[in-house]
């Protein structure tokens, strides 16, 4: 795996030090810049090769969901992994909808808080367990007997690799657990991302929540 060029973007200086400090002393990891506004983070991303940002949904006078849509548009290639105090559904859906990739809590360790960025880093999705539970606790309705995901143009295979995405089973995991191949399963997150009109993993994780894909 090569070296994570990451940014740390938070409104409170002494925490992103904090961050960076930890971060800068784990191998394949380095922290380029931390920057607490809207105009220091567009600088350091035009000035350096960037893969992931660690965005707080605070910062100042800057919003970082808009903040967040911004630069999946216009740096598709960079990742973005929240790093909030906000466990709340309405900031985790709104985040995922401007197209962040992971979300983890500020009372993370240092160990959920790596694998978070490793693993956005490779293009898969992160969410920690209460993130995640919080979610489904709002979107669960265990009272209705009519299935959310009714009327999905999807087949069986696809809402089976769908599930799996959004649960955040890696291709290689998904081939082994179906019994597929590797480069089907490629082929089904392709078509996943064609029939639903969405840009990347973080709208399929949407959907299959949205949809009650993850209540069984």
């Amino acid at each position: 795996m090569s070296t994570i060029n990451l940014v740390i973007a938070d409104d409170h200086k002494i925490f992103r030090e904090g961050v960076s400090e930890l971060l800068n002393k784990e191998d394949l990891i380095s922290v380029v810049d931390d920057v607490g506004s809207k105009e220091e983070l567009m600088e350091c991303l035009e000035s350096n090769n960037i893969d992931l940002i660690m965005m707080d949904i605070d910062m100042g006078e800057s919003n970082g969901i808009d903040l967040t849509s911004v630069i999946t548009q216009d740096f598709p290639e960079i990742k973005v992994l929240a790093l909030s105090m906000h466990g709340e559904k309405n900031y985790i859906m709104k985040m995922l909808e401007a197209g962040a990739t992971g979300y983890i809590l500020k009372n993370a360790g240092k160990d959920e808080m790596l694998s978070a960025i490793k693993t956005v880093a490779k293009g898969d999705t992160y969410f920690s367990n209460q993130v995640s539970s919080k979610i489904l606790q709002h979107l669960t309705n265990p009272g209705s007997s009519k299935k959310k995901s009714d009327g999905i143009p999807l087949t069986e295979r696809e809402i089976e690799v769908l599930r799996l995405i959004a649960d955040e089973y890696s291709n290689p995991e998904i081939a082994e657990k179906l019994f597929i191949s590797i480069r089907t399963v490629d082929t089904h997150r392709r078509n996943l991302l064609d029939k639903l009109g969405v840009k990347n993993t973080a709208g399929l994780v949407k959907y299959a929540i949205t949809k009650g894909l993850l209540e069984e």
